[in-house]
C-alpha cells in the first residue's frame, strides 16, 4: 500500500512509531512527481533540496521529541500565488516569471510552525482568473481522472497534484469558487473558509473582498486539520477576523440527526445538468437516511451573482494589477524608451489574454461617469446577495447544492468563449460574495466518468458544522475512495 493511500492521522503514527521517516514521505512525493508530472502538470517549481534537507533535520528530531504535531513532516504543494521566502512565485504568470519572495505569506510561516515539509509551487490560472487552468502563463494542467478534460481553476495545480497522489494536500485560493470548482473537477475535498477565518498577507491579491486562501485534501479529516493548522487573527492583514479557531476535527462525529439543510431551488434548476441534479439528491436521501431533514429554499437575488462577481472582482484587479509595472519587480519589457512607453510595452507582454481583459472591464466600471451605474449597483446587490444567505441560516444549520452545473468539460473547448467559461462559476460565486464558508466533497461520477462535487455551505465562521456534514456524507459513501488511474 502506498504512504499517501493512508490518512494524515495515520501517517503521524507511523511516524510516531518510527515505522517510517520524514524522507520517506518525501521520497514517495519525489517519485510520484517523476511518473506523471509530465501528464499532470500542476507543478510550476520543485524546492526538492530544500525539501530533503528539511526532511533530514526532522527526521533527527524524530528521535528527540516526544510529542510532534499531526502535519509533522507530511509533503505540501502550495498555490503559486502564495508568496515563499525564495522560492520562487510567478502567479503562473509571464510578468512575474522571475520573482524571487524575500518574505513568507502568514500561512506558509504556519505551515513552517507546524513543520510540514514544501514540495513546490502549484500551477494556477494566471494571477487566479481562470475556471479550467489553461489561463496559465506557462501551461495548462491536466486532470487526473483524464488527461484530455480540465482540472478547473484557478487552483486546478493545487487540486490535480492531490488527486494525482504528488503531495498529500495543498493549498489553494477562492475568488469566486477557485478552491471547490477544481475540487469538485477532480474528485478532491476543497474548502474555502469564512472570509477573514485565513491571514491574506502574503497572498498575491486579485479581489482583496473576495480572496480565501483555503486547503485542497483528499479527506475531510486531513482537511479539518490544515485548517486547524492555517487559521487565526493575523495583525499584518487588515481585513482578518479576530475570532476564535474552532476545534475542527472534534466536530467530526458522523452525527447529523437532527440537521435542517436548505436546498435552494435556483442551484438545482436551470443550466445545472440532469446527472449533476440526480447526485445532490442522491446525496440528501444519504443524509436523510442519517436523521437530517431538508426543504427547498429560494435564494432570489442569486441570478446576479454572475454580473455583480465580474464587475466587482475586475473592478478590484485593475486596482490590485496596477503594481506590475516593471519598475519594483518582476520582468521589464527591453524595449521602452519613456516611462509611458515601459508601463505600456511590460504589461502588453506580461499579462495574458484574460487577466487584460479583466483589468480592462474593471477599469471601466471604475471610471468617471460609470461607477455609479455598475461598480456601485454592484456592491448594492452582492448585500442583498448576503441578506439572502443570512434569512434561510435563520432556520436552517447549511445549504446543500451541486459545486458545478456539469462534470469537467475537455481542454480547448471552451477557452475561446469567456461567457460559457465564467457560468461554470454559478454556484461557488454567491458564497464568495457573501463571505460564508463552502466546502465541495466527492459525491458522484458523471457519464463520462468524471467526477461530481457537492457544496455545503455554512453560517459564517461555523466550519464546525460545515465539516460535520462533510464528514458525515463521507463515512456513509466510499467515493472519495475512487481514484484515478493515470
Amino acid at each position: 500500500m502506498a504512504l499517501f493511500e493512508h490518512s494524515v492521522s495515520e501517517l503521524h503514527k507511523k511516524l510516531h512509531s518510527k515505522e517510517i521517516s520524514v524522507t520517506d514521505l518525501v521520497d514517495e512525493s519525489y517519485k510520484r512527481i517523476a511518473q506523471v508530472e509530465d501528464k499532470v502538470k500542476a507543478f510550476l517549481t520543485l524546492d526538492e533540496e530544500g525539501a530533503r534537507a528539511k526532511a533530514r533535520e526532522l527526521d533527527e528530531k524524530l528521535g528527540n521529541a516526544d510529542e510532534y504535531g499531526l502535519l509533522f513532516g507530511m509533503p505540501i504543494g502550495v498555490k503559486d500565488n502564495i508568496v515563499t521566502k525564495g522560492l520562487r512565485t510567478t502567479c503562473a504568470s509571464k510578468i512575474l516569471a522571475n520573482f524571487d519572495p524575500i518574505y513568507d505569506a502568514t500561512v506558509v510561516q504556519k505551515l513552517n510552525q507546524a513543520e510540514t515539509i514544501t514540495i513546490g509551487k502549484l500551477n494556477m490560472d494566471e494571477f487566479a482568473m481562470g475556471s479550467s487552468n489553461e489561463n496559465s502563463g506557462f501551461y495548462p494542467t491536466k486532470n487526473p481522472w483524464n488527461i484530455e478534460y480540465v482540472p478547473g481553476g484557478s487552483s486546478g495545480g493545487s487540486a490535480a497534484s492531490v488527486a494525482a497522489g504528488e503531495v498529500l494536500f495543498s493549498l489553494g485560493s477562492d475568488t469566486g469558487g477557485s478552491i471547490r470548482q477544481p475540487a469538485a473537477y477532480c474528485g478532491v475535498v476543497g474548502l474555502k473558509p469564512t472570509y477573514g477565518r485565513v491571514s491574506r498577507f502574503g497572498l498575491v491579491a486579485f479581489a482583496s473582498s473576495l480572496d480565501q486562501i483555503g486547503p485542497i485534501t483528499r479527506t475531510v479529516a486531513d482537511n479539518a486539520y490544515l485548517l486547524q493548522a492555517i487559521s487565526g487573527f493575523d495583525k499584518m492583514d487588515s481585513t482578518s477576523a479576530n475570532v476564535e479557531t474552532g476545534d475542527y476535527l472534534s466536530a467530526l462525529t458522523g452525527d447529523v440527526k437532527g440537521l435542517r439543510i436548505a436546498v435552494p431551488k435556483e442551484y438545482l434548476g436551470e443550466g445545472v445538468s440532469e446527472e449533476v441534479r440526480q447526485s445532490v439528491l442522491n446525496a440528501l436521501k444519504v443524509l436523510e437516511g442519517m436523521g437530517a431533514t431538508w426543504d427547498e429554499v429560494s435564494l432570489p437575488h442569486s441570478k446576479y451573482a454572475l454580473a455583480t462577481y465580474y464587475l466587482l472582482s475586475s473592478s478590484e484587479a485593475s486596482a490590485n494589477l496596477a503594481r506590475f509595472d516593471g519598475v519594483r519587480y518582476g520582468v521589464r519589457s527591453d524595449n521602452a524608451t519613456s516611462l509611458l512607453e515601459l508601463y505600456k510595452q511590460t504589461r502588453s507582454e506580461g499579462f495574458g489574454d484574460e487577466v487584460k481583459r479583466r483589468i480592462m472591464l474593471g477599469t471601466f466600471a471604475l471610471s468617471s461617469g460609470y461607477y455609479d451605474a455598475y461598480y456601485k449597483k454592484a456592491q448594492q446587490v452582492r448585500t442583498l446577495i448576503k441578506n439572502d444567505f443570512e434569512k434561510v441560516f435563520e432556520n436552517y444549520d447549511v445549504i446543500i447544492g451541486p459545486t458545478t452545473p456539469t462534470p469537467a468539460f475537455k481542454l480547448g473547448e471552451k477557452i475561446e468563449d469567456p461567457m460559457t467559461m465564467y457560468a461554470n462559476d454559478i454556484l461557488t460565486i454567491p458564497v464568495n460574495l457573501a463571505g460564508v464558508p463552502g466546502i465541495s466533497i466527492p459525491c458522484g461520477f458523471g457519464e463520462n466518468g468524471m467526477p461530481l462535487g457537492l457544496q455545503i455551505i455554512g453560517k459564517h465562521f461555523d466550519e464546525a458544522t460545515v465539516y460535520r456534514t462533510a464528514h458525515a456524507f463521507e463515512q456513509a459513501t466510499d467515493y472519495h475512495k475512487q481514484k484515478p488511474q493515470l
